[in-house]
């Protein structure tokens, strides 16, 4: 089991910038994947930035060269940081985490943060 708690979202100005954490129950070193993802209204959730393997990160086209992931090893938390927001980034970000067991896995989500962004 991992426990996801999301927290930094907000409402900013197009153009601004936001950093959302995310810290995790237990050490991400046995955690497979862990990223954001996010949901905007009558939208499916999205890949934003992840985390895979190692420190492989992938990015979703539309924030590549906007948006940051880290993490902070110490503090079992990734963080996303988000730079020239735009009014198409408001959404709920979700922060997962995927621990692979063998042939399966197990996806676990925080609760959301709301990020909204004015024009």
């Amino acid at each position: 089991q991992v426990q996801l708690v999301e927290s930094g979202g907000g409402l900013v100005q197009a153009g601004g910038s936001l950093r959302l954490s995310c810290a995790a129950s237990r050490s991400i070193f046995s955690i497979n994947a862990m990223g954001w993802y996010r949901q905007a209204p009558g939208k499916q959730r999205e890949l934003v930035a992840v985390f895979r393997s190692g420190s492989k990160t992938d990015y979703a086209d539309s924030v590549k060269g906007r948006f940051t992931i880290s993490r902070d090893n110490a503090k079992n938390t990734v963080y996303l940081q988000m730079n020239s927001l735009k009014p198409e980034d408001t959404a709920v970000y979700y922060c997962n985490a995927r621990v692979v067991a063998g042939p399966s896995f197990d996806d676990y989500w925080g609760q959301g943060t709301q990020v909204t962004v004015s024009s």
